[in-house]
């Protein structure tokens, strides 16, 4: 990675990154060697022939490590750092010297030399300079390393040299996520799982941390750990994968899951969280067996926001579990989230083979709902069969358009003898 003979200034790269960790092959230490010493004592890693009366060692060691012959592999989220050196080996005194290093992807030419060029006034025969460079990956594919280098020789013209270091960026982890609304009558929680795949050939991945950093109508909660104790706060709980130590080997795949659960100041704000499609990004930051560091974070995620049409219907109080043949009292919340003020009537249907009776008036007319408001309904119910039942039953009808909601399966409840 350097200039030609005839070169007066000489650029070399070398990218700095920690050792890999390698198995070698069989080796013989000389006797006055230390590491024949060393390695004598671990009986596992000897292997005696008994040959001609001659004891001969041969020693494999389980690992080694192995220091980086070129750009190697680099993954997206990682860190690139690599060391510039400019050498004057010609023979006469340069000036005006101007070094710039460029870092060009598919997209941008990013530089990476500070304050975009480095100026240095001579260089004498033999004498050199050089810079650290670093730049944290945030695009896959080809990347090239532009050097680029203006000087000039005695009183004479000004002249370049370039060199230009072409190397992969490839994608360590794949991500995978669903979306689940809740779609019940109690909340408007959504549920993410996020299934994280390690995509290298041979290198296991430590996944230091998965979180979810929600949009502004959202909070998280992670659902990541093991809950052991009555009580214990969520932080506090063991992981699901291991509390030091997660490893992901290459083609293993981990599956999270988070809840977002609507912020205070909005939960009831139906028409601005029915227009609400970005959920949050995911944050990963993992590292690599010898313990370098890499960080990757998706793009804005989005869910398919459910469509409850003009009413929303959720529960406000359910008792549960409740006594079979005892009244018990049914608070629910409508909702308009139209743009129109809405007139309903509430109907109460009895079922064949019913498990629950309704007990009050039905088709009864509800008060008008402004739009974005919401009115409380209280009823009464008796169970009537024993075991877990379904509430059912319950449908409102839009008095000017004639459009009718029905409720057939709204909550269930547990009914003891």
């Amino acid at each position: 990675m350097e200039t030609k003979a005839d070169q007066i200034l000489s650029i070399k790269v070398m990218r700095l990154s920690r050792p890999v960790f390698t198995q070698p092959g069989l080796f013989h230490p000389e006797p006055w060697d230390l590491v024949s010493t060393i390695l004598s004592q671990e009986e596992n890693n000897v292997l005696i022939e008994d040959a001609d009366q001659t004891l001969d060692k041969t020693f494999s060691p389980k690992f080694g490590l192995l220091l980086p012959q070129s750009f190697g592999t680099i993954y997206l989220g990682e860190t690139f750092q690599s060391y510039l050196r400019v050498q004057n080996v010609g023979s006469c005194l340069v000036s005006n010297i101007s070094i710039k290093a460029d870092l060009q992807t598919a997209a941008q030419r990013l530089p990476l030399t500070k304050r975009n060029k480095v100026s240095i006034n001579q260089l004498e025969l033999q004498q050199s300079t050089d810079d650290i460079l670093s730049h944290e990956i945030t695009e896959i594919g080809t990347h090239i390393l532009v050097c680029e280098v203006s000087y000039q020789i005695g009183a004479g013209e000004q002249m370049t040299s370039s060199r230009y270091y072409k190397f992969q960026v490839l994608k360590p982890l794949d991500v995978k996520t669903k979306f689940y609304n809740a779609e019940d009558y109690y909340s408007d929680d959504v549920y993410l799982e996020a299934q994280i795949q390690n995509t290298t050939v041979d290198r296991p991945l430590c996944l230091d941390k998965v979180t979810m950093e929600p949009s502004t109508l959202f909070e998280v909660s992670s659902l990541n750990e093991i809950s052991t104790t009555t009580g214990t706060p969520w932080s506090n709980m063991p992981q699901l994968f291991g509390k030091c130590v997660n490893v992901v080997q290459p083609g293993e795949i981990r599956q999270y899951l988070h809840c977002l659960k609507p912020k205070q100041n909005v939960r009831d704000n139906h028409r601005m969280l029915r227009g609400e499609s970005n959920i949050g990004k995911l944050d990963l930051i993992w590292r690599t067996a010898i313990g370098d560091r890499g960080r990757l974070q998706t793009s804005q995620l989005q869910r398919m926001v459910p469509n409850y049409g003009d009413v929303r219907l959720t529960i406000q109080e359910l008792p549960n579990p409740v006594k079979l043949h005892r009244p018990i009292n049914f608070v629910c919340k409508i909702t308009n989230t139209s743009e129109r003020p809405v007139e309903l009537s509430l109907v109460l249907e009895i079922r064949s083979k019913p498990t629950v009776l309704w007990t009050g008036i039905s088709n009864r007319p509800l008060k008008k709902i402004d739009p974005n408001h919401s009115t409380e309904v209280s009823l009464k119910l008796v169970p009537v069969m024993p075991g877990l039942q379904s509430i059912s039953g319950l449908k409102l009808i839009d008095l000017f358009l004639k459009r009718t909601y029905d409720y057939p399966d709204i909550a269930q409840m547990l009914v003891i003898p």
